[in-house]
């Protein structure tokens, strides 16, 4: 599965740079071109020309050293690669990574990159356990950067724990098999709408949901995962979108349902899960309103109702909708599949606050139009977008 891929291999500084010797090795024979790019604390360990020779690529050192007029390396190199893999990625370039920092060639790179990335840590146990560590994989994580992580065992400092870089064979095993995962999405276009909308009364004020966003998030990220070209409309929320994830914000669900007509027809699957308002405001008023006694009456008129327009519209689109409701959430789902001609839903009980809107948690289950369910037990949200996504994928084969 790597024959022909464009691999850049990122070393940096740690003992375990002996272990990227042999993956380069591993890579090649594995039919994927490899070129290498080392910090200079990781020539400490190993010559640029060891790489060079296992590669036979040209090893890239520093950000000046342009090879050719032509080009700016570190740009080019970054449009080149069909992946990105970090092994071994000490605490220090994670930290670098998370906080945008650029001062070598490896992390400018990577900031121009928009292959998928590959972290491969390694370092002591105690600075894999580091909290300032943690936070930085998360925030990678979070972002959309994969992690292959490191095996238990005898370290080089003398302890035994968690930060062994894994194995050459085992890394290239991961990377065919996340390769051969991606291949039924390359090239699908997937449109998934995410959060809440904010309907205005006046300059001030504004009718409003408990939706975080976080499940339709999560879903973007697990479809970029599998190699689709994600288009997120998402409304206000307080989340970083996933990398290479073509983000558009909007705020109200009017400013939503424009962006949907604006996208879905050239989309193959489309997601919505954003909690659009039902009604809005008659009237949006320009000056902030005053006190009227003790009660005050708003007219409210409905929004359109985006999923059912887009169900009477699709044509070749695989549609998915989501059912969050508090009672009768079996009956309310199975009528909105049929009523709004999707093809399959997601049904879940927001009404359990361990998997309510704001909750890193979710448990749903999935209805199809032929009539199929798949319960998902409780789980991250982010574990249960990627099994939507696959079972998304299994409808789709």
């Amino acid at each position: 599965m790597l024959k022909g891929k464009k691999i850049l291999l990122g070393v940096s500084g740690g003992i375990a740079v002996y272990k990227a010797v042999a993956l380069t090795s591993k890579l090649t024979q594995a039919g994927a071109e490899v070129k290498v790019l080392m910090t200079s604390h990781a020539q400490e360990f190993v010559t640029p020309l060891t790489f060079q020779a296992i590669s036979r690529n040209p090893v890239y050192t520093d950000t000046f050293d342009e090879k050719d007029s032509k080009k700016i390396a570190h740009i080019d190199l970054a449009d080149w690669a069909d992946m990105v893999i970090i092994a071994p990625a000490t605490a220090n370039v994670i930290g670098k990574i998370a906080g945008g920092i650029a001062d070598d060639m490896l992390t400018t790179t990577l900031l121009a990159t928009q292959a998928p990335v590959y972290i491969a840590p390694a370092m002591n146990v105690h600075m894999y356990q580091h909290p300032a560590v943690i936070q930085n994989m998360q925030s990678l994580d979070a972002w959309g950067y994969r992690f292959i992580e490191p095996g238990e065992g005898y370290l080089a400092c003398g302890y035994v724990g968690k930060g062994r870089l894994e194995e050459p064979e085992k890394m290239v095993e991961l990377l065919e098999s996340e390769t051969n995962r991606c291949s039924g999405w390359q090239g699908k276009k997937v449109l998934i709408t995410a959060g809440p909308t904010r309907e205005a009364l006046d300059p001030v004020r504004y009718f409003t949901n408990y939706s975080s966003g976080k499940m339709g998030y999560a879903l973007a990220q697990a479809a970029m995962e599998q190699g689709a070209d994600v288009t997120l409309i998402s409304g206000p929320v307080h989340l970083s979108p996933p990398q290479r994830v073509q983000f558009v914000k909007v705020n109200s669900a009017a400013d939503m349902f424009d962006k949907v007509k604006q996208y879905y027809q050239d989309m193959d699957v489309i997601i919505k899960s954003a909690a659009v308002a039902d009604y809005t405001p008659a009237i949006v008023h320009n000056q902030k309103l005053k006190k009227q006694g003790s009660s005050m009456t708003i007219e409210m008129e409905r929004t359109t109702d985006i999923l059912q327009f887009l169900g009477e519209e699709k044509t070749h689109q695989y549609l998915v909708g989501f059912a969050a409701e508090t009672d009768n959430v079996m009956d309310y789902a199975k009528s909105k599949l049929t009523k709004k001609n999707l093809d399959a839903i997601v049904m879940n009980d927001v009404g359990n606050k361990e998997i309510g809107f704001a909750s890193d948690q979710n448990e749903v289950v999935v209805l199809t139009k032929d009539g199929k369910e798949q319960s998902l037990p409780q789980s991250s949200k982010k574990d249960i977008a990627k099994a939507i996504i696959q079972l998304i994928d299994k409808e789709l084969r």
